[in-house]
Parts: structure tokens; sequence; C-alpha cells
């Protein structure tokens, strides 16, 4: 597939609440790329000012060469899996322009970046990620926000309240889902009260306004009407506004 061209810079001092960021995550053959260990599964999460979109992206992929026991242990990705899976250089222009532009958030980015880039420079005609994207490495943040403390994707998930139940091994989507949600509570934002998307109105421009509209018959509205004591205490309480500035409280000429 041909690469993807008119890849932007770094986009660092980007305001994330106005940008397209990815969450991503790799699983490998082993841990040194500099010794041809390959990436057998690429894991993506598309956020949208700060909101889950639903576009990710997700492969599997054939390393050509056999993968560590070690790494076996830890995501469960086997060689006969693998077998009929494409190659990078077989989705490396699809993944290069879904990431074309995107700040990607990353945990321990120098590990997941370091392979991308060894994978695209096997293949005439890619630079590096970072001349096309932005990266924000959360590992980086977690150690300033919480110098001292262990700060694993499963530490930061038990400091945030995040549910990582399903993560009995390591598997490269579900990793990016879990980052995305430590991501947005580390960051101050919130996943779990945004709306539905199928309930979100379209604006007039065709973006999605984040709103979601209730039919107002269909609320029932309780009344509490205020007692004669509390009205009478109110008119005191006015009273004593008025003797205290000289005049008529606010209150009374605006009601």
């Amino acid at each position: 597939m041909a690469p993807t061209a008119g890849c932007c810079g770094p986009l660092a001092d980007l305001n994330p609440e106005h940008m397209r960021q990815i969450v991503l995550d790799t699983e490998t053959t082993g841990l040194e790329p500099e010794q041809g260990h390959r990436i057998i599964e690429i894991g993506c999460v598309e956020l949208m000012e700060r909101r889950p979109t639903g576009n990710n992206f997700h492969v599997y992929l054939q390393p050509d060469r056999e993968i560590d026991a070690a790494a076996v242990e830890v995501h469960g990705i086997t060689n006969a899996f693998l077998a009929d899976k494409p190659r990078f250089a077989d989705i490396a222009g699809d993944l290069m322009t879904y990431l074309q532009g995107a700040e990607l958030v990353i945990h321990n980015a120098p590990f997941d970046v370091g392979f991308l880039d060894a994978e695209l420079a096997r293949i005439d005609g890619f630079g590096k990620v970072d001349e096309c994207c932005g990266v924000l490495d959360t590992l980086v943040m977690a150690r300033k926000k919480h110098p001292g403390q262990r700060n694993s994707l499963d530490a930061l998930c038990g400091r945030y309240d995040i549910d990582n139940s399903r993560r009995d091994k390591h598997g490269a989507l579900l990793d990016a889902e879990i980052l995305a949600d430590v991501y947005l509570a580390m960051s101050g934002g919130q996943r779990t009260l945004s709306l539905d998307a199928a309930a979100v109105s379209e604006r007039s421009d065709g973006r999605r306004a984040g709103i979601r509209r209730v039919a107002r018959e269909a609320v029932n509205l309780v009344v509490v009407e205020a007692s004669s004591e509390e009205l009478d205490a109110h008119q005191a309480r006015l009273q004593a506004i008025d003797q205290a500035c000289g005049g008529e409280a606010v209150w009374r000429r605006l009601h």
C-alpha cells in the first residue's frame, strides 16, 4: 500500500479539549526492536474532544519470526494464531492514514513508538511516528502526578477505580480501552458520564453537540411550596436588609 503523504508535525502544544487523540498500544514478539523483534498486535481508541468515538483501529500481524516464550506468557498470542494474519507492510498505509494529525496517548511511549518506527523503517517512503503525530506519554504524566508510587497500568486502574477485571492477559485493544479510561481520569476528565452516542443530538453544522434533548412533557417535576412560616421568615430577612442598607433590597426590585 502506498505511504501516506502530508503528515503534519508534532502536536504537543494543542489543547486536548479541541483535538483528535488516539490511545495506542502494541503487543510484540519480544522487548527489543534492535534485535529484530516485531509488532504482532496494534490497538487504537479514538478520542475527539476527550470523548470516545467508537472509530477504533485493531489488527493482528504476522511477524515472520518466532515469538519469545516470555512474551507469549504476557499476551497469549502464538505464531499459529498469527499464521494467516497480514504483515505490517500490508496495513501501514491504513494505519498511518488513521494516525495522521492526531496526538498519540501511550503508556511508556518510547517502547511502542520505537517498535512502530522500526516497522516503518522497513518500508520505503515512511518517516518516523513523531513526524506525523504528537505523542503524550501517560507514564511520564503519572510519575509527575504520583512520584514514588507504582504507575503501571494496573496500579493506575486501582488508583482511579478503573475496571480492569478483563485483563488476565495483555491485549493491545483492551489495554488501549483501559488506558483511555485511565488517561481521562488522570487528566481531570470523565468517561462514565458521557452521553450515549445514539442519544447525542446533531448541531446545524453536522457536528455532534453533546446534548440529549428530553421531552418536557415526559418529566414530572415536583414543586415544593414554601410554608407560611418560611414566607414570614423571608419577609423578616428582607426588612432587615432594607434597614441595614437604608433603602430597598435588590431582591424586591427583581421580583
